[in-house]
């Protein structure tokens, strides 16, 4: 069987690997740029997208549409912006023969859904959705991960089901279409706004409160829209939802710029003093020109005191028994000067 991923991103690119990889199928990856497809072919490795992950040789990588379209069944990764113009390209090639998994999350310019699309150039029935707490990099890293496959046909969903799925990549059945694509759209509005708190230093509290309610929001949504409620409390809502928001380097949607920019005022001053004994000499040493006129001066004192009580002589000093060196807190010190970790003992 010959499975074809249309666009060869992050995410298509890690499907190709898993499923010649893993799954021991043959892959036809395609990708608009046909000097990106010779590059991958080359090196085996989506340089731009996924460095460091091997694309196996079973993968044809190709810009020919045609040639990808030959496939038995057809797994589309592009972004929700481009998918509209991908189906007008795909829609003379596609026959009665294909089934169509569409891996994208997000929503159209219109607001349509994307099996909705897809739907205008195939049979419904023949049309699944795949979405979940899927962070690419982990999953070509043969790390484990479950998802959710939804089709309004169960045939449909379980042929997907045995497709994609390998030893570490667990997929699960759902009738839900519409519930399964809004959760995958719409907690990348929710984890921006989690990497905003974080970059504005709110808290973990904050966080949790903001996707809790934002995670009730989408159920609220989804169900106007005929999406079971329960959806949200599964994989494609709260498993994804949770992914997003909490991963700090593999998930793109929590990492906006204007997100990780923001920062409160009272953030900035927390940050600006250490409150630990540790984390104060640390923070005295570092360049003056990072801080204010006053902390210059505060360094400049603290490499002073560094100079004069070596860190040898204080340990001579510490060495020494409680007797020899009084039991008064105002005992007599080799120095006036101190270290900032010496300090005298009852």
């Amino acid at each position: 069987m010959t499975v074809a991923v249309l666009q060869a991103g992050s995410w298509g690119t890690t499907l190709a690997t898993i499923l010649a990889r893993d799954g021991g199928k043959d892959v036809i990856l395609w990708t608009r740029d046909d000097l990106h497809a010779r590059e991958i072919a080359a090196h085996r490795e989506n340089r731009r997208y996924l460095p460091g992950i091997r694309v196996p040789d079973s993968v044809t990588v190709t810009a020919d549409l045609e040639r990808a379209m030959s496939a038995d069944d057809v797994i589309v990764t592009a972004p929700s912006l481009g998918v509209r113009a991908l189906r007008d390209r795909v829609a003379p090639l596609l026959g009665t023969r294909h089934r169509l998994l569409s891996a994208t999350k997000g929503l159209n310019e219109d607001g349509r859904r994307m099996s909705q699309l897809w739907a205008e150039a195939l049979a419904p029935d023949r049309v699944a959705v795949l979405s979940g707490p899927n962070i690419s990099r982990e999953i070509a890293a043969g790390l484990p991960a479950p998802t959710v496959v939804a089709s309004v046909e169960p045939a449909t969903a379980r042929h997907f089901q045995e497709l994609v799925g390998t030893r570490m990549f667990r997929p699960y059945t759902n009738v839900d279409v519409v519930g399964v694509e809004l959760c995958g759209a719409l907690k990348n509005i929710v984890a921006l706004g989690a990497g905003a708190i974080d970059g504005m230093g709110y808290g973990e509290n904050a966080k949790a409160g903001f996707v809790t309610r934002g995670l009730a929001e989408i159920a609220r949504y989804g169900f106007t829209e005929g999406a079971n409620p329960l959806t949200v409390a599964g994989l494609a809502g709260f498993g994804d939802l949770v992914a997003t928001s909490s991963s700090r380097v593999a998930s793109r949607s929590r990492r906006s710029p204007s997100a990780s920019a923001v920062r409160s005022p009272e953030a900035s001053r927390r940050r600006e003093r250490p409150t630990s004994r540790r984390s104060a000499r640390a923070w005295r040493c570092r360049s003056p020109s990072r801080r204010t006129s006053s902390s210059r001066r505060e360094s400049r004192s603290a490499r002073r005191c560094a100079t004069s009580w070596s860190g040898s002589a204080a340990r001579r000093w510490r060495g020494r028994s409680r007797r020899s060196r009084g039991s008064s807190r105002r005992s007599p010190r080799p120095s006036a000067k101190r270290p900032l970790r010496a300090r005298e003992t009852s």
